[in-house]
């Protein structure tokens, strides 16, 4: 009970600063209501924390509080950042930053905010204008020569959501030391009195059509196969933006590939923060897929895909051997993609063996498999694409990047942009799946063809979802538990190896013996891996209020007749995993 009052004490004390006159008669109202309710819930969940930078940034239920997105906590962060710039950037004679947001609510309000906080400070300001594609914003920043950019999105979460992306001179989101810096410089700004909210209209250059086309100029230079495509240019493919920012560019990026045939959902077309169609705006949920679907029966369409609000994941629809639609999950789309790109490469004459592919240590190892058997190198990183746009800087102008993806239905086909696209990966996967209808197979079968070369795996992704401050304090107890009582076997099988990325050890689980790994920082994530291949992956979300569980079981595969067997047995499998861990 003590400590119960030490909390709301605290609360109460910072919810009583946004009492002052600082703060705008709505947002004054609000936290007095709160302050008098009975209730102490509502006002604890606003003011218990402040927001941090997960592996997505700052991002969080829009409402009044430092624990919610509103325009002062969005005003911290870009007077934190801003102070960083001019730091960090004090030798340029000007810097400069891009500026985007996708079509939630607050998005655009938000953005505006941003672009006069930075150019308040003295830093001229791209600010696109309307709603883009989150890819672009990264490519813009590139484009531009900017030495930052941020993004206001909350990426596919639900609608109570927004955030804020927070990008480098590369293109790709922060990451140490400019994390952490950025943060010490928002932590410094003690009072609402010493952000700059009022704009300098002259520091700031709205953009926007040659920056699109630009960006979907670059996009076309990925083509591999414009014969397969002109030969199959009238295939219907039904796509859907989910009511967000790819409704322009993607359908334009595949006419420019050459497809003539593409397919609207026409109540999805519609721009709105709502998401009115959907409970989630994720490709990831079959739910979300289901107009999209429902129109490709109605149409008899080849293909079906979708983006998600901010167009970065991609989702894909493809026919089974009875002719119904399937979703293909993260994993598959990237095997796919990644398999279609290292083959025509191969066929092209284009690989000298200084390529290479990135994938996120929860993504498949079948891509590993793929990729040792092609001579193309591979590299692991962590969950989230700035990871994987650091692999891309390290590698700058000495290996040849052909493309990376994590399970979660992000891919970048590209290094002109450093996050995830499904701009790009739209259109590629289009021209991949008229790649294969020139040899007479879809997407399942293309699948079935690199189980039998690579190896059968199977994967799925179990959330448990935990709100709030108790929510939180939860998930830290489960982690803590798995790192002190490890599983000794799993479905069945031995653990043999025990990864743990806080500690940065691999542990033999027969010897005890331990080796470093090498990867840039630590993270907090545990995985076990199984005599048999089983793989289990557990961490926090960083821009979700969930613990992720990621299985990957594997299985024998020799002809595709074996499919529907070997996917029956691994499904049976991963119930039984569930049961293992206690998450079924």
């Amino acid at each position: 009970m003590e400590n119960n009052k030490e909390l709301l004490d605290a609360v109460k004390a910072k919810a009583q600063v946004w009492l002052s006159e600082g703060y705008d008669d709505n947002t004054r109202a609000e936290v007095k209501r709160m302050l008098e309710a009975e209730d102490n819930t509502e006002l604890i969940e606003a003011f218990y924390k402040d927001l941090e930078f997960g592996t997505g940034g700052l991002r969080g239920i829009m409402g009044v509080g430092s624990n919610r997105m509103n325009i002062y906590t969005v005003g911290a962060a870009t007077q934190g950042l801003a102070n960083y710039l001019k730091e960090a950037f004090a030798d340029l004679p000007q810097i400069s930053v891009a500026v985007g947001h996708d079509v939630r609510n607050n998005s655009r309000l938000f953005a505006e905010i941003v672009a006069d906080i930075f150019s308040a400070n003295g830093i001229k300001v791209y600010l696109f204008d309307s709603f883009r594609p989150t890819p672009e914003l990264s490519f813009a920043i590139r484009h531009l020569g900017c030495q930052s950019g941020v993004n206001i999105t909350a990426s596919h979460n639900p609608k109570e959501y927004n955030g804020y992306k927070a990008y480098w001179e590369d293109g790709a989101q922060i990451i140490a030391p400019h994390d952490t810096n950025i943060i010490d410089h928002v932590g410094r700004i003690k009072g609402v009195d010493e952000i700059k909210f009022k704009g300098d209209k002259s520091n700031i250059t709205i953009i926007g059509k040659e920056v699109d086309d630009a960006f979907l100029a670059a996009i076309k230079g990925l083509q591999l196969s414009p014969d397969a495509v002109k030969a199959n240019h009238d295939m219907k493919i039904v796509y859907t933006p989910i009511h967000g920012t790819g409704v322009n560019l993607i359908p334009e990026s595949l006419a420019n590939y050459g497809f003539t045939n593409i397919i609207h959902v026409p109540e999805q077309d519609i721009t709105d923060g709502n998401f009115p169609t959907v409970a989630s705006p994720n490709p990831e949920v079959p739910s979300a897929m289901a107009m999209a679907i429902a129109k490709a029966k109605e149409v008899g369409a080849d293909l079906v895909m979708a983006s998600d609000p901010d167009a970065d994941r991609v989702g894909a629809v493809t026919r089974n051997a009875a002719g119904e639609y399937v979703l293909l999950n993260g994993n598959q789309i990237v095997m796919i993609l990644l398999n279609y790109i290292m083959t025509r490469n191969a066929e092209l004459g284009k690989l000298t063996g200084n390529e290479y592919i990135v994938k996120t240590i929860v993504t498949t190892e079948t891509i590993k498999s793929i990729a040792d058997k092609n001579n193309i190198r591979m590299f692991d990183c962590y969950t989230g694409f700035k990871w994987i746009a650091a692999v891309i800087r390290d590698h700058e102008n000495t290996a040849r990047y052909l493309g990376g993806g994590e399970e979660s239905y992000g891919f970048l086909a590209e290094d002109f942009a450093r996050d995830k696209d499904a701009v790009s990966a739209v259109s590629l996967l289009a021209e991949a799946a008229a790649w294969a209808k020139e040899r007479g197979m879809n997407f399942m079968q293309m699948l079935q063809d690199i189980y039998i070369k690579y190896g059968f795996s199977r994967e799925a992704g179990i959330s448990l979802v935990r709100q709030g401050k108790k929510g939180a304090e939860e998930i830290q107890e489960i982690m803590k538990n798995f790192r002190a009582n490890p599983p000794k076997s799993i479905g069945g099988s031995p653990v043999i190896t025990i990864k743990d990325y806080e500690t940065l050890s691999a542990t033999d689980a027969v010897s005890g013996n331990t080796v470093k790994m090498d990867m840039p920082v630590t993270s907090n994530v545990i995985q076990y891996f199984t005599e048999d291949g089983t793989k289990i992956s557990v961490r926090p979300s960083g821009t979700e209020p969930k613990i992720k569980f990621y299985v990957e079981v594997r299985g024998k595969m020799t002809e595709a007749a074996d499919y529907e067997s070997a996917t029956a047995a691994a499904d049976a499998k991963i119930e039984v995993i569930k049961k293992d861990l206690g998450i079924d």
